[in-house]
């Protein structure tokens, strides 16, 4: 295997590590909430999450390519692979569930996830914004 493809494939797994901790994020912030777990209001995490999200709202609202697909791609051509024909996540949910959409559509559910992250943040506040944080 040549260097390109070991490259690609590491930007592969980065962004897959990237999306799931957007996805999952929210989800375990959701269930510490109700599970008394302190560390899902933790300032770094929190702040993490939310510029994450809003990194891609506005990447897809400005339809702004992801640069982690662009750079995966590159590299993938570079070692005479096929590059993705549309977003990344168009590519895998097509080929994981055969979903198809036209991009205002992810551009809507980011949208909206990016609500639910924000809501969060309101109903369950990092530390730097509890006011009845505990000492």
């Amino acid at each position: 295997m040549n260097i390109y493809r070991h490259i690609a494939n590491a930007l592969l797994i980065f962004h897959t590590l990237f999306i799931a901790f957007v996805v999952f994020g929210l989800i375990v912030i959701l269930i510490g909430k109700y599970s008394n777990w302190r560390w899902v209001r933790n300032s770094w995490f929190r702040c993490l999450h939310l510029a994450a999200i809003a990194t891609v709202m506005v990447q897809s609202w400005l339809d702004i390519a992801c640069p982690l697909t662009v750079w995966e791609n590159h590299f993938r051509e570079k070692a005479g692979d096929p590059v993705y024909p549309t977003s990344f996540i168009e590519h895998w949910l097509h080929r994981l569930i055969f979903f198809q959409a036209e991009s205002w559509v992810f551009t809507l559910c980011y949208t909206l996830f990016g609500g639910l992250v924000l809501a969060a943040w309101l109903y369950i506040p990092p530390d730097f914004l509890d006011k009845r944080k505990r000492p």
